[in-house]
């Protein structure tokens, strides 16, 4: 994995958004969940070719996150740097990952690429939503790995609740 020569050797780099949240707490006195939450989960995930986050790639974007904290339900878009890249399956996973960890178990989540930019839009958004396919992934050791790796530093910054 590490002598892999990288597809996107020179991609832009963004600024990051400093988020400022007030925490609101609905009758039943538990945590609303909302986009900005989700985006603040995810947007410290590394890339697995490059020292940079999701976000600094704009491959995680605010905007491109829904949620209906009611329903229980948040939708993902993401997009790739490149329209050919391999990496787009990896790392709606580190996505998924991280959100199995970090939200509430009663949260349906769908990631997808962002519609119109990744040639193989539709299977990578397959493979991301059949959850025999994730499960099986995730028991691959290698790629549990590299998926550990990108979220590890996740956490880091993230405001204490």
């Amino acid at each position: 994995f590490q002598d892999m020569a990288l597809e996107n050797p020179n991609p832009v780099v963004y600024q990051i958004q400093s988020i400022e949240r007030n925490h609101s707490i609905n009758e039943e006195d538990r945590d609303v969940i909302d986009s900005l939450e989700v985006f603040d989960i995810v947007r410290r995930i590394n890339d697995p070719e490059h020292p940079l986050t999701l976000e600094q790639l704009k491959v995680i974007q605010n905007d491109l996150i829904t949620v209906d904290d009611d329903d229980s339900y948040v939708k993902i878009n993401f997009t790739p740097t490149i329209p050919h890249c391999s990496m787009a399956t990896l790392i709606g996973l580190c996505i998924r990952v991280k959100l199995l960890r970090s939200l509430p178990s009663r949260f349906k989540v769908d990631i997808n690429v962002t519609p119109g930019t990744h040639a193989s839009e539709d299977a990578v958004n397959k493979q991301l939503n059949d959850k025999e396919r994730v499960a099986a992934a995730l028991e691959n050791d290698n790629l549990l790995e590299v998926v550990n790796r990108c979220i590890s530093h996740t956490d880091e910054d993230a405001h204490s609740h």
